[in-house]
């Protein structure tokens, strides 16, 4: 996880406007690296406390519908690097073929199944493989799709100096997102021209003020937020 040289980053971060956040976090690449090892260890010992419930979820998706147990949607994390992110599938099979790729409040291709699972958040928890294998990690920006990335400014690139996360203050700031967009008639352009940019405040703080014990903090902040 550890930032790399400027001159080796991709191009379009190579800009002024990234540049104040690349240089505070070289300045924290031991805790950089103190947060890999903590993802792997605590990824590690989730995903075997969890796995009962990852076959009871996996049977309940089948039961209830055609299609696979996971959703893999290409996304976008550290460096612009793309991955297939792993969510429990809480659709109908290629749901992102016939709507938007935010998905709302009462969103139609939702099943049964689907609902219930989004209500206790739990199409989540399968992106412990993800920040086990290093695509992710605990927190951090949620990763985006391509299409909404290349919508991004020169600052919003700044983001992806570091992994894409599994929460965040955004996502905790953001979580009835599905709400705020129900009524709109043009989701995709909505959430590009206002949601997107309110969210990256929150993402583009985090990343200006990144530090171990803060990321600590958040993920409290999300355990509480899903409780409640």
């Amino acid at each position: 996880m550890l930032i790399k040289k400027w001159e080796k980053l991709p191009p379009a971060m190579q800009n002024e406007a990234v540049r104040p956040y690349y240089e505070r976090l070289r300045k924290k690449n031991f805790s950089l690296f103190w947060k890999r090892v903590f993802d792997i260890f605590v990824s590690s010992v989730l995903l075997v406390l969890l796995f009962p419930l990852f076959v009871i979820l996996a049977i309940a998706i089948k039961a209830d519908s055609r299609g696979p147990v996971f959703f893999r949607q290409e996304r976008v994390t550290q460096y612009g690097k793309k991955f297939r992110i792993f969510k429990f599938r809480t659709m109908v099979n290629d749901a992102e073929k016939v709507g938007a790729q935010v998905t709302v409040n009462n969103d139609c291709r939702v099943t049964r199944v689907g609902k219930l699972i989004r209500k206790c958040r739990l199409d989540e928890v399968s992106q412990l493989i993800d920040v086990w294998r290093g695509a992710m990690t605990f927190v951090g920006t949620r990763p985006e799709v391509n299409k909404y990335v290349e919508k991004y400014t020169d600052e919003m690139l700044a983001t992806l100096l570091l992994p894409a996360g599994v929460t965040s203050e955004a996502s905790i700031k953001f979580k009835d997102e599905e709400e705020i967009l129900k009524d709109v008639a043009n989701v995709d352009e909505i959430y590009v021209t206002e949601v997107l940019p309110k969210k990256m405040e929150y993402n583009l703080q985090a990343v200006k003020n990144y530090g171990f014990f803060r990321d600590l903090g958040t993920m409290f902040k999300t355990v509480g937020a899903v409780l409640k």
